[in-house]
């Protein structure tokens, strides 16, 4: 590893950095930005990304021998002040570690269910447009083994630095794909003999009575207006039973308690 000194902030050799709150990155010229250490470190072991360069204070350089390690050989490492890093960036960055990632080529709905194994668990995602919910979602995706989420063209990207960031890197763990309408969703998992559930407020079925068959796909919507009544209309409906007088949950809680119920179900 032979760190590059950056002492100027437009440097042309840190542009991908700059101002990076501004310009978001993510679907620009098929980068995406990674934040700290753990999704460093998560970026690096990635198979379906790459990573372009790194940047880093230079006072948390030592601390990561251990991750850089795992860097592939003449990945450019940039080193900068604390001033020269902020300026780059375009605000102050406490933690003091970022990268550039490529996003490679985009694999196909179909293509990413076809790989699943026999029994597997995956979340549908529709109109989830909050990076905060992306990032937990996928999170809560990771924690409890869902083998891969789909998204519609409603979602916000989960590669937003942002929603990276909240995920702790599971959005480069994950495998994720998008689909272009929901009914040709629903179709096409049919044809790959998944059972398909859908969680609203006044879902049918008490989370708790619901059963899983090997293949699994749980749709969740977003918070107020929650999954199209379309869509509603032509699955089974799950419910989350809460206390009388409050019937809601936050859509990232909600995933969590729905894929904690089924990973753990018996078939």
């Amino acid at each position: 590893m032979n760190p590059i000194r950056i002492d100027d902030p437009q440097d042309p050799r840190v542009a991908a950095y700059l101002d990076i709150r501004e310009r978001d990155l993510a679907g620009r010229q098929g980068r995406f930005v990674a934040e700290g250490k753990v999704v460093l470190d998560t970026l690096l072991a990635a198979r379906r990304f790459e990573a372009e360069s790194v940047l880093v204070l230079e006072n948390r350089l030592a601390g990561l021998d251990d991750v850089l390690r795992k860097a592939p050989a003449g990945l450019p490492i940039y080193v900068a002040s604390g001033e020269i890093m902020d300026r780059i960036a375009g605000f102050y960055m406490h933690r003091g570690i970022l990268a550039i990632g490529r996003k490679g080529a985009a694999i196909s709905a179909e293509a990413l269910l076809g790989a699943l194994p026999a029994r597997a668990l995956i979340v549908v995602l529709v109109g989830i447009a909050n990076h905060d919910n992306m990032g937990s979602i996928f999170r809560n995706a990771a924690a409890f083994g869902a083998d891969a989420v789909l998204l519609d063209p409603t979602c916000c990207d989960p590669l937003y630095r942002k929603a990276i960031r909240v995920s702790v890197g599971a959005a480069l763990k994950v495998p994720f794909a998008c689909f272009a309408d929901t009914a040709g969703c629903t179709a096409m998992l049919d044809r790959q003999s998944f059972s398909q559930f859908a969680l609203s407020p006044r879902g049918q079925i008490d989370i708790r009575d619901a059963k899983r068959n090997e293949r699994l796909a749980l749709y969740l919507g977003t918070e107020g207006e929650g999954l199209p009544e379309s869509l509603l209309a032509r699955l089974q409906t799950l419910r989350i039973g809460m206390a009388q007088g409050f019937d809601s949950l936050n859509v990232a809680a909600a995933s969590a308690i729905a894929l904690h119920h089924f990973s753990g179900a018996q078939i």
